[in-house]
């Protein structure tokens, strides 16, 4: 699958977050072979959890299928650029790779306003891609503010 089609099914899990009425963003973490590991959607206002956003929560759901928290050689695919937290859970998990669609110009830790995931001062820096089906993640995320602001 390409990371446009590995983005479908992170875009399908932030639709899914909206019914909760939770903000938009899907997360998905693929092993080296290609298997879907792990699967989120955020879920701070369903959990009342403030660490319930959707990397977290498809990184705890992988590292759970391969039974450890390193994720090496793993690709996490999210339709919004990952915040501070999430960044260091990337980081912290050994990610070999992120690919995320929207950028995030007020939390945004891949870039935006801060680049935590290739900070040369920490131990591992994971390859990413950014822009993925970047409109229909902007898109996604603006109707859903348009209806809550």
């Amino acid at each position: 699958m390409t990371d446009d089609d590995l983005m479908g099914e992170a875009l399908d899990l932030a639709r899914s977050a909206m019914a909760d009425g939770d903000v938009p963003v899907g997360a998905i973490v693929i092993n080296p072979s290609g298997t879907v590991i792990g699967r989120g959607r955020n879920t701070r206002e369903r959990d009342g959890d403030p660490t319930g956003h959707a990397e977290v929560v498809a990184i705890r759901e992988a590292a759970a299928a391969v039974g450890q928290w390193r994720l090496e050689g793993c690709t996490l695919v999210v339709t919004l650029e990952p915040c501070t937290m999430c960044a260091g859970a990337i980081v912290s998990s050994r990610v070999a790779r992120l690919v995320f669609g929207a950028f995030d110009d007020k939390a945004g830790a891949v870039g935006s306003l801060w680049d935590v995931v290739r900070d040369r001062r920490l131990n591992h820096r994971p390859e990413v891609r950014s822009g993925v089906r970047a409109q229909e993640s902007t898109a996604l995320l603006q109707g859903f503010f348009a209806t809550h602001r």
